[in-house]
């Protein structure tokens, strides 16, 4: 499949992008390569290929979520712009 200038600039629109010539003649390389990768792949046969979501072999690398009392509470309320009763006082949102 074969990308024209005219994709480009339907390409461009739809983004809302103008592009001078100059650039949309490269973006029709571009696409046109990226598009001819993707014929190479497609060509290939992955019938005896697991699927997967990544290639890396990380099972899960993330602690145990366990809830746990912070040490410093003071020094977070310290740092907000204002706080009342140990909470974050923030501007009412509701009327």
């Amino acid at each position: 499949m074969a990308i024209t200038a005219a994709d480009v600039r339907r390409i461009a629109a739809l983004a809302r992008l103008r592009l001078s010539d100059e650039e949309a003649a490269l973006y029709e390389r571009q696409f046109g390569r990226i598009l001819e990768l993707v014929a190479e792949l497609s060509a290939l046969d992955t019938a005896q290929t697991a699927a997967t979501a990544s290639v890396l072999a990380f099972s899960n690398v993330m602690r145990d979520d366990a809830p746990q009392p912070f040490a410093e509470p003071q020094r977070l309320l310290d740092m907000a712009p204002e706080s009342e009763d140990g909470y974050y006082k923030v501007k009412r949102v509701l009327a």
